[in-house]
């Protein structure tokens, strides 16, 4: 199963962990939908959407049980992300690291891996 990214503020994570689900970031929620990204989209995503914000969590999500509810959707460059209409919980998330900017705030994300 091909992984799905998602990066989180301290404060979305926090609350993930207290709650035991995400229903989406205020621009999920305003969209209707979860933002996610594929290994390949991720870099950019990140320099794109997170520059400047500071820590973050990347939490890598296992797509299993959520299937109905996602969606491979054109975006950015016309690739297809992956959009969740839905939530994910704790037991979704196969890891997680905390992801600091570097000297231009850009999130520093090594290498990830593509699947499960």
């Amino acid at each position: 199963m091909r992984l799905l990214y998602k990066l989180l503020t301290p404060n979305e994570w926090e609350q993930l962990l207290r709650e035991g689900h995400f229903a989406g970031a205020d621009v999920d929620l305003r969209d209707g939908f979860i933002h996610f990204s594929y290994s390949d989209q991720l870099h950019e995503t990140a320099r794109k959407h997170f520059a400047g914000r500071g820590n973050l969590v990347l939490a890598a999500v296992s797509p299993a049980g959520l299937e109905e509810q996602l969606r491979d959707e054109v975006s950015r460059g016309g690739m297809l992300f992956p959009h969740l209409y839905g939530m994910f919980y704790t037991e979704n998330i196969v890891w997680s690291q905390k992801i600091v900017p570097d000297d231009n705030g850009i999130p520093v994300i090594g290498v990830v891996p593509d699947s499960i």
